[in-house]
């Protein structure tokens, strides 16, 4: 009997500003809270909410965790892909 994977997760990709904030987390917290945040988005990429803007880039979005306490903007490719563009502490 094969196995039952359940649905696939989203890639996440960083810009290089979100790579560059990723760098600088030095505190185990922040980390764990981040990771938290990265595994929602990842199995749920509409789960956030979108930002006001115009048509001609990409859709951001923006997930809050409340329990963390962190805020990650990021929209998503076509393949499914979540670029992630900054993770900012509330």
């Amino acid at each position: 009997m094969p196995a039952q994977h359940g649905p696939r997760r989203a890639r996440i990709a960083f810009s290089d500003s979100a790579a560059k904030q990723l760098d600088a987390i030095t505190s185990e917290a922040e980390l764990h809270a981040l990771d938290r945040a990265l595994v929602v988005i990842s199995v749920d990429p509409d789960i956030g909410e979108p930002l006001p803007g115009n048509s001609t880039g990409p859709q951001l979005r923006q997930y809050v965790d409340d329990v963390e306490r962190v805020r990650l903007l990021y929209w998503v490719t076509a393949l499914k892909t979540v670029v992630v563009v900054a993770f900012i502490e509330v």
